[in-house]
């Protein structure tokens, strides 16, 4: 590993992609300590955000920013959430579907996606910053939230782009793993230094044990791929003989990645935190309801919050994946799968997939389960969330083949045997 990551630093061009990365990732983490205009700092450093259930996830994502209401509170969640609608938008919507097909369609859909995150930023930051009570009176003020924390927005989406572009690449997935990795990070600090007696210590170390078991098991499961083996037919163009080859066809165990969680998380949540925004003295029902039974370790919000998983694992997943296409661009291609032809390739895709998205989704929700369980069973206050271990390991699985990939098209080997992947 170590002589790989010499070789690495050798390569000139390599090295300045990592560190114009890093400085970009830097960058990001200190504009995220600048705190917005318009906010009532004594109030927030006052309160505690946290016992908001729905931007639990929010602040894991923008690494406490949102928690201290700086310029990045919001971070590229707009963008996320932006990104999301567009791509239902552009399957519900047959001009946009027709858009996307088009040649430079794609950066025409870019382009909406980026005016829909500043808007939606801007809708965000005044919306959450009046409902919990941070900003100032006054029209101005709450101007200057929604431009700064909008503007905020926008210079995070453009860092990303830049270290998608110059940078090692996946640059909106490192922004979210630098808020993880800074949360889970202080969060197992602060842990060890709460630790003075005996039993903290204990639990400090099994929190510890837990993420690295965790880790290990979510990276196993993340390299998982279900190879199809398809037969190319010979075709004869001019007087060239293409195909007559064999081949494979890869899908992911979980190629939904973390939005079942997050969706999940979110539908759990957001009942929850409209209800102590609207009675914060808990004196309704429903208020009651919430904090009691939806209230995260309870029986009823691990049993709900499952069967979330599991149905939005399989909608996501109906959304990313069409057999018939896959099976209609086989056929194109003049490719088959052994043992199947014409129909029975849609529905032997269908059927594959099925069973990989049950996996998927019965995986999720154990994994899920995970920090729950310790939360309420041994009583541990757990500095990360199942969300978290995913976003973490698939972004540092990914951003290692990219390096492998720089590293290959120059020539250079990777020792795969020593621990570089």
């Amino acid at each position: 590993m170590l002589e790989t990551i010499r070789k690495l630093w050798k390569i000139e061009d390599l090295r300045k992609k990592i560190i114009f990365t890093f400085a970009m990732l830097v960058l990001y983490r200190l504009v995220g300590a600048i705190p917005a205009p318009g906010i009532d700092v004594a109030t927030v450093m006052g309160s505690d955000s946290s016992s908001l259930p729905l931007l639990d996830l929010m602040n894991m994502m923008t690494g406490g920013a949102l928690s201290q209401m700086t310029i990045m509170a919001m971070g590229i969640s707009p963008y996320i959430n932006s990104s999301i609608i567009m791509q239902l938008l552009c399957i519900a919507i047959p001009a946009l579907e027709r858009m996307q097909q088009e040649e430079g369609g794609r950066e025409k859909i870019s382009r909406i996606t980026r005016y829909v995150t500043v808007v939606l930023a801007l809708i965000q930051a005044i919306g959450l910053s009046n409902g919990m009570g941070y900003a100032k009176d006054g029209l101005w003020n709450n101007i200057l939230i929604g431009v700064s924390m909008a503007g905020g927005s926008a210079l995070a989406m453009w860092i990303g782009e830049r270290i998608t572009d110059k940078g090692i690449g996946n640059g909106m997935s490192l922004l979210i793993f630098a808020g993880i990795v800074s949360n889970l990070f202080n969060g197992i600090v602060s842990g060890f230094r709460s630790a003075g007696t005996f039993s903290g210590v204990v639990g400090a170390v099994v929190i510890l044990l837990v993420t690295v078991i965790m880790t290990v098991i979510v990276t196993f499961i993340d390299l998982g791929e279900r190879r199809i083996p398809l037969q190319i037919a010979k075709q004869v163009k001019g007087r060239r003989v293409y195909g007559g080859q064999n081949t494979h066809m890869t899908l992911k165990v979980i190629s939904v990645g973390v939005l079942p969680l997050i969706f999940a998380y979110s539908f759990l949540a957001f009942p929850g935190t409209i209800a102590q925004l609207v009675d914060p003295d808990a004196s309704g029902w429903f208020t009651q309801f919430c904090q009691t039974w939806l209230s995260n370790g309870h029986w009823f919000y691990m049993i709900v919050s499952g069967l979330l998983i599991v149905g939005f694992t399989f909608f996501y997943s109906s959304i990313s994946f069409d057999p018939k296409k896959q099976a209609e661009q086989l056929i194109q291609q003049g490719a088959t799968i052994p043992g199947q032809r014409g129909k029975n390739i849609e529905a032997y895709l269908k059927r594959t997939t099925n069973r990989l998205n049950l996996f998927a989704a019965l995986f999720l929700a154990v994994l899920a389960a995970v920090p729950t369980l310790m939360l309420s069973g041994l009583n541990l206050q757990v500095p990360f969330a199942a969300s978290s271990i995913l976003i973490g390991v698939s972004v540092t699985l990914e951003t290692v083949r990219t390096i492998q990939g720089e590293m290959a098209i120059r020539g250079i080997e990777t020792d795969k045997d020593n621990g570089f992947m």
